[in-house]
């Protein structure tokens, strides 16, 4: 007890004799109290942001444009879900009692009205289209972004062109596909002439999306890859690409379900054949021309519920399973 009455009187005497060692001590006290005022403050905002019911009917008297708004709003949401809601209710209840086992066999005949080959079709459709779209639209979207000098007259061009052809219906990228890959390169009705067709289709949509995934990538990680040495080429692959790939996947998501969806091109390029072509130079239907088929034909309208079923199932496993790969990638450019 002696010792610690000691050491404090002796520690008392030197502050007393050196006014200037307790300096650090009453500096550490003001950082204190800045701190707390800051927290108190905050604290104190959060509370004046966070307004009662009666405020807010208050200030919707006052000023009753913003009452109109919030309600455009709330309703313009709620019609969005519940036509949403409507659609996927009326395929699941008009298509799942209509599912059977016989609709999954592997050829197709007029007593099973198989979609086995319009599943597979649509798959290798799907693939075929993006192998050749993806390539063009990121490359496409790399030069705009990395390469091209800011101003460039081309580059007003391309963005112009490519939002153009994003416009045009589809049933004009048929008659071209059906001219161009059918006639003048005598594809005729494949697989092949409807893959192409559909990558000139969603061709707009990849580079666009891609553009501006390009875009969000902050400068700053450009300048310090310069800055480690790292040149264009090897910036744009191992920096700027992994952080744009969420976007990036955003319009491939995107072009997966128009192709999925696509009719109109597809009946003059690639053909309603029922069956599984043993090549890309043959024909063959896709799910959604199946369904049409179907449909116009009058005689299976049950099958032909039941497909939309399987078809929203398939697009939504896609999306799916695209956004998980975006999401992984997502998180490795966080770490």
């Amino acid at each position: 007890m002696d010792n610690k009455e000691k050491k404090i009187s002796y520690s008392s005497v030197d502050i007393e004799k050196n006014p200037s060692s307790a300096e650090p001590m009453s500096y550490m006290n003001q950082m204190a109290e800045k701190s707390e005022r800051g927290i108190s403050a905050a604290a104190s905002a959060a509370a004046i942001n966070v307004l009662t019911r009666k405020d807010k009917m208050k200030s919707y008297r006052k000023h009753p444009g913003s009452l109109a708004l919030l309600i455009l709003v709330i309703l313009a949401a709620v019609i969005t879900v519940a036509i949403l809601v409507f659609l996927i209710g009326y395929i699941l209840v008009n298509g799942i009692p209509h599912l059977s086992l016989s609709m999954f066999e592997w050829e197709y005949t007029t007593e099973n009205v198989s979609m086995m080959p319009a599943i597979i079709n649509t798959i290798t459709m799907v693939a075929v289209a993006l192998v050749i779209a993806v390539p063009l639209g990121l490359f496409s979207a790399i030069y705009l972004v990395e390469y091209a000098g800011r101003g460039n007259k081309l580059v007003k061009v391309i963005r112009v062109t490519a939002e153009t052809l994003a416009g045009i219906p589809s049933i004009v990228f048929g008659l071209f596909g059906s001219l161009m890959f059918g006639i003048s390169l005598h594809l005729g009705y494949s697989m092949l002439s409807g893959a192409l067709t559909l990558a000139i289709m969603v061709l707009p949509t990849i580079l666009r999306t891609s553009e501006e995934a390009l875009k969000s990538v902050s400068d700053s990680y450009r300048e310090g890859s310069f800055g480690l040495g790292a040149g264009r080429l090897r910036t744009v692959f191992r920096i700027v690409l992994p952080s744009a790939v969420p976007g990036i996947l955003a319009g491939i998501i995107l072009a997966i379900g128009r192709i999925c969806g696509e009719t109109a091109a597809l009946i003059y390029t690639s053909g309603t054949v029922a069956g599984i072509p043993d090549s890309l130079l043959d024909s063959g239907r896709t799910l959604a021309i199946h369904m049409y088929a179907l449909y116009s034909e009058g005689l299976y309208m049950d099958e032909a519920n039941a497909t939309a079923v399987v078809l929203l199932v398939m697009v939504i496993l896609i999306n799916a399973l695209s956004a998980f790969i975006a999401r992984r990638f997502g998180n490795k450019t966080e770490d």
